[in-house]
Order: C-alpha cells, then sequence, then structure tokens
C-alpha cells in the first residue's frame, strides 16, 4: 500500500464520514478525523487501525475560525500534506417556520455552511501553493430544493452547494477537483435504526445507502482524471422517490 499524505474529514462521524476516512485510509493516506471531542472518534481511530491504516483524531469546532486555523497548520506541521479534504457536517433539525428560532436558524447555517468556508479556506491556500488535491462536500436534497419545515436546512445546504461551486470555478483551473455529493436518502445509521424502524427495514431491500458504498463514490471522484472531472453526483436507493 503507497504511503500518501493526509485526508482530511470534518465531520467523522459513525456513518458517511467514518466509511470514507476508512476508505481512504485503506488506500494509503493517513486519516485525520475530527469532530467537536476527539474521545467520541476513538472506535473510528481503533478501526482504522485495526485494518493497517493511519489515524489522528482532532477536537475542533469548525464554526470557530482560530480552531480550524490550528487544526490545518498542526495537520500540515505534524502530520503531513492534506491531500484530500471532505467536509461532511450535517446539522438537520427539521422545524416549522412558526416555531423555528433565530439562534437554532444560525446554529444550523454555522455548522452547514459557515464551518465549511472556514475549513476549505484554510485547506484551500495549502492545495493551490502544492497545485494539486481534492474536495469533497457532502450534500443533500436540500441542497437542491427546499422542503416543510426545512427552511433552516435548506438554506444552509444550499448555501454549501453554492461555495462548492464557487470553489470548483475558481480552483479547478488551478489542478484543485471539487465536487458536491448529493445523498438522496434514509442511510443505515444507529440513528435511523432507533428512530425510523419502518425507514429501517428497507435495509433488507438495498432500501437505505450503505456508508461504505458512499465512501467507494467518494473515492471514485478523487481518482478521476481531470479531462472527465465530476463536480456533482447524486447518490440515492433505487426505492427512493425523487
Amino acid at each position: 500500500m503507497p504511503e500518501r499524505g493526509a485526508v482530511l474529514v470534518i465531520g467523522a462521524g459513525d456513518a458517511t464520514g467514518g466509511a470514507v476516512a476508512r476508505r481512504f485510509a485503506r488506500e494509503g493516506y493517513t486519516a485525520c478525523v475530527v469532530r467537536r471531542h476527539a474521545d467520541a472518534l476513538a472506535p473510528l481511530v481503533a478501526a482504522i487501525e485495526a485494518e493497517g491504516g493511519r489515524a489522528r483524531a482532532f477536537g475542533t469546532d469548525a464554526r470557530r475560525e482560530e480552531q480550524v486555523v490550528g487544526l490545518v497548520e498542526t495537520i500540515e506541521r505534524d502530520v503531513g500534506p492534506i491531500e484530500v479534504f471532505v467536509f461532511n457536517i450535517g446539522a438537520n433539525v427539521p422545524s416549522s417556520i412558526l416555531d423555528e428560532t433565530a439562534r437554532k436558524y444560525f446554529k444550523i447555517w454555522e455548522m452547514a455552511a459557515f464551518a465549511g468556508f472556514l475549513s476549505a479556506r484554510e485547506v484551500a491556500k495549502r492545495l493551490v501553493g502544492r497545485g494539486r488535491g481534492t474536495m469533497l462536500f457532502t450534500g443533500a436534497s436540500a441542497s437542491l430544493r427546499g422542503s416543510a419545515s426545512f427552511a433552516a436546512f435548506a438554506g444552509a445546504k444550499h448555501a454549501l452547494r453554492a461555495l462548492a461551486q464557487s470553489l470548483a470555478r475558481e480552483l479547478g483551473p488551478q489542478n484543485i477537483h471539487v465536487a458536491h455529493v448529493v445523498i438522496d436518502g434514509a442511510i443505515d445509521t444507529a440513528f435511523i435504526r432507533e428512530n425510523f424502524p419502518e425507514r429501517y427495514a428497507l435495509k433488507n431491500r438495498d432500501g437505505i445507502l450503505n456508508p461504505e458504498h458512499i465512501a467507494d463514490a467518494y473515492w471514485q471522484i478523487h481518482c478521476q482524471p481531470r479531462d472527465a472531472w465530476t463536480f456533482e453526483l447524486d447518490l440515492r436507493p433505487w426505492i427512493e422517490r425523487w
């Protein structure tokens, strides 16, 4: 397995983010995984190391500029050059517009949009200096359209998609591949299993998304030759209505 630089996964949870980190670690990248509290990442780091990979956990609030700046500086100095950046923070908290609070709306925007800007900006500075790299943003159905009770989430996800589009147009000519992946459908997580058992039952029919298969798609995007780059990819189960 070749030794490569680092893959930075902001929002390395128990599903998509963790699966992406493991996938890139299997290919020789050092997985730098980030959540607000580093201790929550211990099982993921252990799983990567058990598979023969390398991983480092970082506790960072991606909404705080000084923490994001410090995170990227630390990885570049102590781990290695960041070659792949994955932004995977969700922040989906449905609410009727009649009940939505300014505090919660702002927090959702901070997590799903502003944090994407802060972390992407810091990583882009390094990638442009080296003239190569991949930046991947996890989107959702809300990236493309609003729905009842999803005003805050859709607004944030629309903003993240616009950020990714702007980065792709600016950085693509500098050999930086920027892509936005729309995840449309329930993902195989403990949250879905515990809170939506009827939806989780569709797993036996391939009716919910397997995080490992999402991770494979991220890896495939990263490996694309630059004469045929994908900007936007939709992933959904065959059973999903859209």
